[in-house]
């Protein structure tokens, strides 16, 4: 008997704020997503295993991570 198991990452975009990049310093669109690491069995996504905010400068392209209470909390438009 075989069984296909793995990881599966999704990645979701939550919104785009204008903030002042922690990277670059230039005010420019923050883009912030969601990202969710499943297992699945036979493709199949069911157990939620981890997840992590992140941010990313639209100007400079620097991403980093930022706590779930911190993406919450940005005015998200």
């Amino acid at each position: 008997m075989f069984f296909i198991f793995g990881l599966r990452t999704k990645v979701d975009r939550s919104g785009v704020v204008t903030q002042v990049c922690r990277n670059c310093g230039n005010q420019a669109a923050q883009v912030i997503t969601r990202r969710v690491t499943r297992f699945s069995l036979f493709f199949i996504p069911l157990i939620p295993l981890r997840t992590r905010y992140g941010q990313q400068c639209t100007f400079c392209g620097a991403q980093y991570d930022i706590s779930r209470a911190e993406a919450e909390r940005l005015p998200v438009g």
